[in-house]
Protein backbone atom coordinates (compact mmCIF):
# COMPACT_ATOMS: atom_id res chain seq x y z
CA UNK A 1 0.00 0.00 0.00
CA UNK A 2 1.20 3.51 -0.85
CA UNK A 3 1.63 5.36 2.44
CA UNK A 4 0.89 8.68 0.73
CA UNK A 5 -2.48 7.32 -0.39
CA UNK A 6 -3.31 6.19 3.15
CA UNK A 7 -2.23 9.58 4.50
CA UNK A 8 -4.51 11.31 1.97
CA UNK A 9 -7.51 9.19 2.95
CA UNK A 10 -6.97 10.06 6.62
CA UNK A 11 -6.62 13.76 5.75
CA UNK A 12 -9.80 13.67 3.68
CA UNK A 13 -11.72 12.04 6.50
CA UNK A 14 -10.55 14.75 8.91
CA UNK A 15 -11.47 17.59 6.57
CA UNK A 16 -14.77 16.24 5.21
CA UNK A 17 -17.91 17.66 6.84
CA UNK A 18 -19.71 15.09 8.98
CA UNK A 19 -23.02 13.98 7.48
CA UNK A 20 -25.91 11.86 8.74
CA UNK A 21 -25.69 9.71 5.63
CA UNK A 22 -22.94 7.54 4.19
CA UNK A 23 -20.89 9.38 1.58
CA UNK A 24 -19.23 7.92 -1.50
CA UNK A 25 -15.52 8.41 -1.99
CA UNK A 26 -14.50 9.35 -5.53
CA UNK A 27 -11.13 9.24 -7.24
CA UNK A 28 -10.44 12.06 -9.70
CA UNK A 29 -7.56 11.70 -12.15
CA UNK A 30 -6.54 14.65 -14.31
CA UNK A 31 -4.65 13.55 -17.40
CA UNK A 32 -2.00 15.36 -19.46
CA UNK A 33 -0.27 15.14 -22.83
CA UNK A 34 -3.01 12.96 -24.22
CA UNK A 35 -5.19 13.53 -27.29
CA UNK A 36 -8.74 12.61 -26.30
CA UNK A 37 -9.77 12.54 -29.97
CA UNK A 38 -7.63 9.45 -30.60
CA UNK A 39 -9.35 6.08 -30.04
CA UNK A 40 -6.31 4.70 -28.22
CA UNK A 41 -6.69 7.43 -25.62
CA UNK A 42 -10.22 6.34 -24.75
CA UNK A 43 -10.88 4.16 -21.73
CA UNK A 44 -14.28 2.63 -21.05
CA UNK A 45 -14.33 -0.38 -18.77
CA UNK A 46 -15.35 -1.86 -15.45
CA UNK A 47 -12.71 -2.52 -12.81
CA UNK A 48 -13.31 -4.80 -9.82
CA UNK A 49 -12.14 -3.05 -6.65
CA UNK A 50 -10.16 -5.22 -4.20
CA UNK A 51 -12.48 -4.32 -1.31
CA UNK A 52 -15.60 -3.52 -3.30
CA UNK A 53 -17.55 -0.27 -3.44
CA UNK A 54 -18.87 -0.30 0.11
CA UNK A 55 -22.35 -0.66 -1.34
CA UNK A 56 -22.70 -3.28 -4.04
CA UNK A 57 -23.40 -2.09 -7.56
CA UNK A 58 -26.80 -3.06 -8.93
CA UNK A 59 -26.58 -5.56 -11.77
CA UNK A 60 -29.46 -6.59 -14.05
CA UNK A 61 -29.21 -9.54 -16.45
CA UNK A 62 -31.24 -10.08 -19.63
CA UNK A 63 -31.52 -13.84 -20.07
CA UNK A 64 -33.92 -16.62 -20.99
CA UNK A 65 -31.69 -19.39 -19.67
CA UNK A 66 -29.95 -18.21 -16.48
CA UNK A 67 -31.39 -18.31 -12.99
CA UNK A 68 -30.15 -17.94 -9.42
CA UNK A 69 -27.54 -15.30 -10.25
CA UNK A 70 -28.28 -13.33 -7.11
CA UNK A 71 -29.55 -10.36 -9.09
CA UNK A 72 -32.60 -9.27 -11.07
CA UNK A 73 -33.08 -11.30 -14.26
CA UNK A 74 -35.26 -10.05 -17.13
CA UNK A 75 -36.46 -12.33 -19.91
CA UNK A 76 -36.86 -11.70 -23.61
CA UNK A 77 -40.55 -11.05 -23.00
CA UNK A 78 -39.65 -8.39 -20.41
CA UNK A 79 -37.72 -6.50 -23.08
CA UNK A 80 -40.92 -5.92 -25.03
CA UNK A 81 -42.75 -4.78 -21.90
CA UNK A 82 -39.98 -2.30 -21.07
CA UNK A 83 -40.03 -0.91 -24.61
CA UNK A 84 -43.71 -0.08 -24.16
CA UNK A 85 -43.14 1.75 -20.87
CA UNK A 86 -40.40 4.36 -21.24
CA UNK A 87 -40.93 5.68 -17.70
CA UNK A 88 -40.19 2.28 -16.16
CA UNK A 89 -37.28 1.75 -18.54
CA UNK A 90 -35.72 5.11 -17.68
CA UNK A 91 -36.02 4.38 -13.96
CA UNK A 92 -34.42 0.97 -14.45
CA UNK A 93 -31.56 2.56 -16.39
CA UNK A 94 -31.09 5.18 -13.69
CA UNK A 95 -31.16 2.68 -10.81
CA UNK A 96 -28.91 0.06 -12.43
CA UNK A 97 -25.12 0.32 -12.53
CA UNK A 98 -24.41 -2.51 -14.97
CA UNK A 99 -26.40 -4.60 -17.42
CA UNK A 100 -25.46 -8.03 -18.79
CA UNK A 101 -27.21 -9.94 -21.56
CA UNK A 102 -27.13 -13.18 -23.50
CA UNK A 103 -25.72 -12.65 -26.97
CA UNK A 104 -28.91 -13.83 -28.67
CA UNK A 105 -30.93 -11.08 -26.95
CA UNK A 106 -28.61 -8.21 -27.89
CA UNK A 107 -30.22 -7.40 -31.29
CA UNK A 108 -33.63 -7.18 -29.62
CA UNK A 109 -32.25 -5.07 -26.77
CA UNK A 110 -30.51 -2.71 -29.18
CA UNK A 111 -33.65 -2.19 -31.24
CA UNK A 112 -36.15 -1.98 -28.37
CA UNK A 113 -34.15 -0.38 -25.55
CA UNK A 114 -31.10 1.18 -27.19
CA UNK A 115 -32.70 4.61 -27.52
CA UNK A 116 -32.81 4.87 -23.72
CA UNK A 117 -29.82 2.76 -22.66
CA UNK A 118 -27.21 3.87 -25.20
CA UNK A 119 -27.16 7.63 -24.38
CA UNK A 120 -26.79 6.69 -20.70
CA UNK A 121 -23.82 4.42 -21.46
CA UNK A 122 -25.86 1.51 -20.08
CA UNK A 123 -25.98 -0.92 -23.01
CA UNK A 124 -25.46 -4.47 -21.70
CA UNK A 125 -22.20 -6.35 -21.86
CA UNK A 126 -22.51 -9.75 -23.52
CA UNK A 127 -22.24 -12.67 -21.11
CA UNK A 128 -19.02 -14.55 -21.84
CA UNK A 129 -17.99 -17.33 -19.49
CA UNK A 130 -19.54 -17.89 -16.08
CA UNK A 131 -22.48 -15.53 -15.62
CA UNK A 132 -22.49 -15.76 -11.84
CA UNK A 133 -18.80 -14.83 -11.65
CA UNK A 134 -19.42 -11.87 -13.96
CA UNK A 135 -22.26 -10.64 -11.73
CA UNK A 136 -20.16 -11.02 -8.58
CA UNK A 137 -17.27 -9.06 -10.14
CA UNK A 138 -19.54 -6.28 -11.40
CA UNK A 139 -21.09 -5.87 -7.95
CA UNK A 140 -17.75 -4.67 -6.63
CA UNK A 141 -16.71 -2.82 -9.78
CA UNK A 142 -16.28 0.83 -10.59
CA UNK A 143 -16.68 2.40 -14.04
CA UNK A 144 -13.48 3.89 -15.45
CA UNK A 145 -14.30 6.10 -18.41
CA UNK A 146 -12.78 8.98 -20.33
CA UNK A 147 -15.07 11.34 -22.21
CA UNK A 148 -14.10 14.41 -24.22
CA UNK A 149 -12.09 16.08 -21.46
CA UNK A 150 -8.91 14.57 -19.94
CA UNK A 151 -10.51 13.75 -16.58
CA UNK A 152 -11.58 10.46 -15.03
CA UNK A 153 -13.83 10.33 -11.99
CA UNK A 154 -14.95 7.05 -10.44
CA UNK A 155 -16.24 5.73 -7.15
CA UNK A 156 -13.70 3.83 -5.02
CA UNK A 157 -15.72 3.17 -1.86
CA UNK A 158 -17.89 4.54 0.94
CA UNK A 159 -16.90 6.46 4.05
CA UNK A 160 -17.90 3.56 6.32
CA UNK A 161 -15.03 1.47 4.92
CA UNK A 162 -11.73 1.63 6.80
CA UNK A 163 -8.83 3.79 5.63
CA UNK A 164 -6.68 0.86 4.54
CA UNK A 165 -9.42 -0.60 2.35
CA UNK A 166 -10.05 2.75 0.67
CA UNK A 167 -6.33 3.31 0.10
CA UNK A 168 -5.93 -0.16 -1.43
CA UNK A 169 -8.87 0.50 -3.76
CA UNK A 170 -7.42 3.85 -4.84
CA UNK A 171 -3.97 2.38 -5.48
CA UNK A 172 -5.48 -0.49 -7.50
CA UNK A 173 -7.40 1.87 -9.78
CA UNK A 174 -4.37 4.13 -10.32
CA UNK A 175 -2.14 1.14 -11.14
CA UNK A 176 -4.73 -0.23 -13.55
CA UNK A 177 -5.19 3.16 -15.18
CA UNK A 178 -1.43 3.55 -15.67
CA UNK A 179 -1.42 0.23 -17.53
CA UNK A 180 -4.08 1.53 -19.93
CA UNK A 181 -2.68 4.99 -20.71
CA UNK A 182 -0.33 5.37 -23.71
CA UNK A 183 2.54 6.67 -21.53
CA UNK A 184 1.50 5.21 -18.22
CA UNK A 185 2.04 7.39 -15.17
CA UNK A 186 3.53 10.13 -17.35
CA UNK A 187 0.01 10.81 -18.65
CA UNK A 188 -1.27 11.53 -15.12
CA UNK A 189 -1.12 15.19 -14.16
CA UNK A 190 -2.82 15.04 -10.79
CA UNK A 191 -4.76 12.62 -8.60
CA UNK A 192 -7.36 13.70 -6.06
CA UNK A 193 -9.93 12.09 -3.78
CA UNK A 194 -13.17 13.55 -2.46
CA UNK A 195 -16.29 12.56 -0.61
CA UNK A 196 -19.79 13.40 -1.81
CA UNK A 197 -19.98 16.64 0.18
CA UNK A 198 -16.28 17.52 0.56
CA UNK A 199 -13.61 19.43 -1.26
CA UNK A 200 -11.01 17.27 -3.06
CA UNK A 201 -7.66 16.44 -1.47
CA UNK A 202 -4.58 15.80 -3.59
CA UNK A 203 -2.85 12.42 -3.49
CA UNK A 204 0.89 13.04 -3.40
CA UNK A 205 2.97 10.81 -5.67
Amino acid sequence: MNENTLKTVKELREKAPKRKFSQSLDLIVNLKEIDMKKPESKINEEFALPYGRGKEAKVVVFSDTHSDLGCEILSGNDIGDLAKNKRVLKKLASDTDFFLAEAKLMPTIGKALGQVLAPRQKMPKIIIGNAKTLVENLRKSTKIKTKDSPVIQCIVGKDDMNDEQLAENIDAVIKHLQSKLPRGKDNIKETLVKMTMSQPVKVEA
